[in-house]
Order: structure tokens, then sequence, then C-alpha cells
């Protein structure tokens, strides 16, 4: 990724977590960003291929935190709950996220997690799969699958509606799905 990509996706990150899609004008990204408006549009085209690159941006974000604490947990079911508390302390201090999930601000980006939720969900599901196959081999591609999009899918039921305790929930899912006949 290039400085000024870089640059101008946080320049958006920010403005999107504030003002929502709705809100989102590409001459206050270049000027948060300090760059030119054409540079903006040259380098993205458009509003919403701006708005897909930091949903993008922001999810390897959070995905680099979890692979490395599936990484370096003792257990994999540690490493389960260490990524999942990851996540949940993560989304409370990221201002866009808080935004996304919590409905303020950037009401409007909810599809990116949900009706049109499938990068991030793939992306995510990719990443436990992997943790899935490489500590429980003897699960099917299927059942692996169906476990890691399951851990995904309860993760954001959780930021969307916060429980008592969502690692404990996710965890607990976890055990019970590796663990079923």
């Amino acid at each position: 990724m290039t400085e000024l990509t870089r640059t101008v996706l946080e320049a958006a990150t920010d403005l999107l977590a504030s003002r929502g899609v709705q809100g989102l004008r590409m001459a206050d990204v270049a000027t948060r960003a300090g760059v030119s408006r054409q540079s903006v549009y040259n380098e993205f085209g458009n509003k919403e291929r701006i708005v897909h690159a930091v949903a993008l941006y922001k999810t390897e974000e959070f995905l680099d935190g979890v692979r490395s604490r599936l990484a370096t947990a003792a257990d994999p079911v540690d490493g389960v709950r260490d990524a999942t508390a990851f996540v949940f302390e993560r989304a409370a201090r990221d201002p866009l996220t808080q935004s996304l999930f919590s409905g303020a601000n950037a009401e409007d980006m909810l599809p990116l997690v949900t009706t049109r939720g499938h990068p991030v969900m793939a992306a995510a599901t990719d990443v436990f799969l992997e943790h899935f196959h490489l500590h429980y081999p003897w699960l099917s591609a299927e059942r692996a699958e169906l476990i890691a999009e399951h851990v995904v899918r309860l993760m954001i039921s959780h930021l969307l509606t916060p429980s008592r305790d969502p690692v404990q929930a996710v965890v607990c899912i976890t055990h019970a799905l590796l663990h079923a006949p």
C-alpha cells in the first residue's frame, strides 16, 4: 500500500466515523489527507470505492490482531478467546467501529457488516478457518468452515447487540461446536 493510499484511507476513516457515508465528501477527504481532490479521485475513483476500501482496510487491521492472538496462544480455544477479546477491546476504542455498530454518525455503513457484509465476513471466516484446520485437522472441511463462520457471525452479533460477556459466549459456542459429535 502506498503512503498516499494509507493517508487517504486514514482521512476517510476519520470522516466516516463522524459523518457516515452520506456526509462523506471527497473534497473533505482530500483536505484532511493534505492532498488534492484529484489525487483522491485518481486513487479511488468515487465515494463508493473509497468506502469499500476503508471497510477492507479496517477489516485487515482487525484481522492482523486476530491472527497474532490465534498464533500465540498455547491452546487453540484460548487463541479464539484471546482473538475475540482483542476484537471487542479494539472495537471499543476504534471510533469508526463504535459509530458503525452503535448506529451513531455512521449508521449508513451498517450494511457493510450486515446485508453487504460478505467481504468482511469471508475475510474473517478465512482467518478462523485456517486456525481450525491447523489445530483440528480431523474436522471435515465443511465442519471447520461452519465453525469458523459461526464464530465470526457470533462476534458480529455481539458487536451489534452487546451482552454481558460476549467473549465468554463466543468461547462457549466455539468449544461446543468443536466438541459436538
